[in-house]
């Protein structure tokens, strides 16, 4: 469609009028076809002059829509003939191997889970049709289901996506939407659950946990990590007052991290690091924390098995370890850590460009003064302090002040 410029026809006599030929896209054909418009008699009533001839020939071609991106797209759409079922079976694919910005197994599982409901109410519609009017019969049918706002976005984005995956030879998108969400009745997001811990209860987990899960959940509530980046730990990823984190892992599957700035390092509290250091013990290789064929732990058996039910007897609700890392965030800031070295150890990206402009994550020195003088927000049980690891849970806070006066 970009290489066409416009045309303006050709005017001809046939018989006792003037008519315009203009090609047309048609649908059907690979190819235009010509199209032949009366303009005016030759002579009599409604004569036309050449150059008034010329001038509504124009406005024939461009009444047609003829050269139109629009009417091209539309005829484009119709030929192809693709549904939303087969159209969501490519694109699911292709996200999964692509080069840039390839998905993660457990994303793909999760869209393919809601392209399993989308499918029954939408499979069989072309493409071309799944429009504003269609997504607000889909929000309905939600609502019937009792989906939240939140399930409703996630799943209304997988659908935008797509349609937006319809591109043709020259990567222009097929069916370009301008989305209504006013018009779809798409709920908003409000109140939306984010459970955490007290300080209180990471305490009384960690005391409740037996063995490994007990320097799991430490780790967890004590740098923020994710459950997956903490399971796929390897020895050699521990430091004396660092954890490195370069993987994750899913189903038991290693990958790398959800994201790019996943790819850091975290600095520890001294009580923390003593409780890796023994957590490793004498090993030099392998997972830190692993099952009994070596393998790295399942973080849904840990959750039902252990977390669950430590939550159970304590008499709170069940929550996910997400919790964990909410708290740690919660604690960084009372503790008055900058914002950028936040990011930084929970695995954010930068927020403004004045982020990237600061070299806090790169000052070592700076970072280990934090992370030992923030604490860990919560106790360890009597017994680790008994092995005198040198816990500091109520160590001051990270202010600019105190840490420049213990640089100088």
């Amino acid at each position: 469609m970009s290489r066409r410029s416009g045309q303006s026809g050709y005017v001809e006599k046939h018989g006792n009028a003037f008519y315009v030929r203009f090609r047309i896209d048609v649908p059907g054909q690979q190819k235009r076809k010509y199209e032949r418009v009366r303009i005016c008699p030759v002579r009599g009533l409604g004569k036309m002059t050449a150059s008034e001839r010329k001038r509504r020939a124009k406005q024939i071609i461009a009444e047609s829509g003829a050269d139109t991106e629009h009417h091209f797209r539309k005829v484009e759409a119709i030929n192809l003939g693709v549904t939303f079922r087969q159209q969501a079976t490519w694109f699911l694919e292709h996200v999964k191997k692509r080069k840039r910005k390839p998905i993660k197994p457990a994303t793909a599982t999760s869209w393919k889970s809601h392209l399993t409901w989308i499918n029954p109410l939408l499979g069989d519609m072309p493409l071309a049709s799944v429009n504003n009017l269609a997504l607000k019969e889909l929000v309905c049918k939600m609502a019937e289901a009792g989906f939240t706002p939140k399930t409703m976005r996630n799943y209304l984005q997988v659908t935008k996506m797509v349609v937006a995956s319809a591109v043709n030879e020259e990567g222009d998108q097929i069916y370009p939407r301008k989305w209504n969400h006013e018009f779809i009745d798409l709920p908003q997001v409000t109140d939306q659950r984010t459970p955490t811990f007290t300080a209180e209860e990471v305490t009384k987990i960690v005391s409740a946990a037996e063995g490994q899960f007990r320097v799991l959940y430490s780790l967890l509530a004590g740098t923020g990590l994710r459950i997956g980046e903490a399971l796929a730990l390897e020895v050699s990823d521990i430091s004396e007052s660092v954890v490195r984190v370069r993987q994750g892992v899913w189903n038991g599957i290693v990958q790398t991290p959800k994201t790019f700035r996943g790819l850091r390092e975290v600095d520890v509290h001294s009580s923390l690091a003593a409780m890796l250091k023994a957590q490793v013990g004498g090993r030099q290789v392998g997972f830190l924390f692993r099952s009994l064929s070596g393998k790295p732990l399942s973080d849904t058996n840990i959750r039902k098995r252990s977390l669950h039910q430590i939550l159970k007897a304590m008499g709170k609700e069940a929550r996910g370890f997400h919790s964990f890392r909410r708290f740690r965030v919660t604690c960084l800031r009372k503790g008055r850590v900058p914002e950028d070295l936040i990011r930084f150890w929970i695995g954010h990206a930068d927020k403004t460009v004045t982020d990237g402009y600061s070299k806090v994550k790169e000052d070592t020195s700076f970072r280990c003064e934090c992370a030992e003088n923030v604490g860990l927000g919560f106790e360890l049980p009597i017994q680790i302090q008994v092995q005198k690891l040198e816990v500091a849970p109520n160590a001051p806070n990270c202010t600019h002040g105190e840490l420049l006066s213990n640089v100088a």
